[in-house]
């Protein structure tokens, strides 16, 4: 385990959050958005929720969403702003908080699994298996992270070299008898404002992004066959 990668634990992104206020309200992944609009609400992960975007988006369409993330402190923001934001959503919402590198979600248990810029603290494969093999027949898995581009950027500094993926290689991990690959493909998008991941989902994004950058990100998206 590299040294970055050893820092990404839970000590590290309890003092992010309580070091940085909490500034505008979350926003939703464009790429969950692209991704998931047109799938029938049901049992939804989202592994790495950070202040909770995500979820929120996801519970205001009608899923029962179990929202996972390692820090107390993400998770308490996360809650509240839902409560504010949309109280019925709000009651669909499971926060959770575990340690995504030791936490294993039940399997074939969720329509839709998903992790926006999760970064491990241990190999990668290990978690995107745990992840994959919680997803029901017929159900779909999204992962996005930043793609290898990204990787030298004033914008990665901190960023342990596991939390750059290319979807190409996460789908290649996946069994082709067990999963067909749906979109598996590098998407620009803008960088959000300023908070303690950079974007607002998953865990961490390095440093703040200021307006009018463009990042690349990696977006695998897999339904399990039946």
């Amino acid at each position: 385990m590299s040294e970055a990668s050893a820092a990404f634990g839970r000590e590290f992104w309890e003092e992010r959050y309580r070091g940085h206020p909490a500034g505008h309200s979350p926003q939703p992944s464009p790429q969950l958005l692209a991704e998931t609009g047109e799938l029938t609400p049901g049992r939804a992960l989202d592994a790495g929720c950070g202040e909770g975007a995500n979820a929120l988006w996801l519970a205001s369409h009608g899923w029962q969403v179990t929202a996972v993330d390692i820090a107390a402190a993400a998770l308490g923001r996360a809650r509240e702003h839902a409560e504010q934001a949309d109280a019925d959503a709000a009651g669909r919402i499971d926060w959770v908080r575990a340690d995504l590198t030791a936490w294993a979600p039940a399997e074939e248990h969720f329509d839709l699994v998903t992790a926006h810029y999760v970064h491990p603290a241990a190999a990668g494969d290990a978690l995107l298996h745990r992840l994959a093999a919680s997803v029901a027949p017929g159900g779909t898995l999204l992962v996005v992270g930043h793609h290898p581009s990204e990787e030298h950027s004033a914008e990665s500094h901190g960023r342990p070299p596991e939390a750059h993926v290319t979807a190409e290689e996460a789908a290649a991990s996946l069994d082709p008898g067990r999963w067909e690959i749906v979109v598996a493909e590098v998407r620009s998008r803008p960088a959000a404002g300023p908070h303690p991941h950079g974007d607002g989902h998953g865990h961490g994004h390095g440093r703040s992004h200021g307006h009018g950058m463009t990042l690349r990100d990696a977006v695998l998206r897999a339904r399990r066959r039946i």
